[in-house]
């Protein structure tokens, strides 16, 4: 090949990669979304499956009081609840969000589980009376322009909640308690608390 020959391989392959690259990227973040999806979809079965075993109840509403698991949810740790329900849930891969980079996806329920595999908050305060409350979602919080730290973050219906942009490109996901599984804007997410059937929502996030 010629000079000029290896010239216009170069600058086509270059041409090609500028076309193509935003189009890959955008076709892996719609994957890691419908991944996410995905999660709290299986997130949302186990909540019912362990509902439908222990009085119609979800883990959070048996073990409100007089409960070590609950003293270490209500403290921080909040892998306590998840590892309550490793059963219904089979693998501690699907509480991580593809998204999430600054955690890891956890190979055992037992061994090293902690917040640090945990993507997604969980609702003490949901309830299938209410089919639209929030029971789980993105922990990717911001309230007031601050993103919300690890903990139980009791948010009133008229908060100022946002997501942050790391993750789904602004949007997010949000698991109700009738099994369902909402995208949101930050609008559908403030609007999603405002519909809720409840006056506040304690979020615990991990």
């Amino acid at each position: 090949m010629t000079l000029v020959e290896v010239i216009v391989v170069i600058f086509v392959v270059a041409f090609l990669a500028w076309v193509l690259l935003p189009a890959l990227m955008s076709g892996h973040r719609t994957n890691s979304n419908t991944a996410c999806v995905r999660n709290l979809m299986e997130i949302g079965l186990a909540f019912k499956i362990w509902e439908g075993d222990n009085g119609d109840k979800y883990p959070m509403q048996v073990y409100a009081t007089n409960s070590d698991m609950m003293k270490r949810v209500i403290s921080g740790n909040t892998w306590a609840l998840w590892q309550t329900m490793s059963n219904e849930l089979s693998t501690p891969k699907i509480l991580h969000c593809p998204d999430d980079k600054q955690r890891t996806e956890a190979l055992s329920f037992t061994q090293n589980f902690s917040d640090a595999n945990i993507s997604y908050f969980f609702n003490l305060d949901a309830s299938d009376n209410y089919p639209q409350m929030i029971l789980d979602g993105d922990d990717n919080l911001a309230v007031n322009g601050v993103r919300v730290p690890p903990g139980i973050l009791n948010l009133q219906t008229n908060a100022s909640v946002t997501w942050t942009k790391d993750r789904h490109q602004g949007a997010g996901n949000l698991g109700m308690a009738d099994g369902s599984v909402q995208q949101a804007t930050i609008a559908g997410l403030s609007a999603a608390f405002v519909n809720s059937g409840s006056v506040t929502n304690r979020l615990v996030i991990p």
